[in-house]
């Protein structure tokens, strides 16, 4: 089921936003075992999370406008069409934001266990 989301919002946005997700996630392993390092844990994870929230909207933007140009060429289309398009320019944006969100976790539980 992921993996043919993954594949149906295009492999150029969404592969490095699941390689960006597994990054924040071992960062937030990392900061929670070396107690002492949270700071750039907690950097690292700020920047790679906001990246991958833009690089979602980066994808959806670039797919509305490809979608925008086949209906043009097409002329009359069906909703149909419209609505699986619409669909898929929709989920990198998706993931993108649940990727930040992924982060945004992670900070605070870093920020939470921070010991200064």
């Amino acid at each position: 089921m992921i993996l043919d989301r993954i594949y149906e919002g295009g492999p150029f946005f969404m592969v490095p936003i699941v390689f960006l997700l597994i990054a924040i996630l071992l960062l937030t392993i990392f900061g929670i075992l070396k107690a002492n390092k949270n700071k750039k844990a907690v950097s690292l994870i700020s920047s790679l999370s906001l990246f991958v929230l833009v690089w979602g909207f980066l994808g959806q933007s670039i797919g509305l406008i490809g979608a925008f140009d086949a209906i043009q060429d097409m002329g009359n289309i069906s909703a149909e069409i419209l609505s699986s398009g619409l669909k898929i320019s929709f989920l990198p944006v998706v993931f993108g934001m649940f990727t930040f969100l992924i982060g945004r976790i992670g900070i605070i539980v870093l920020t939470i266990l921070d010991k200064e």
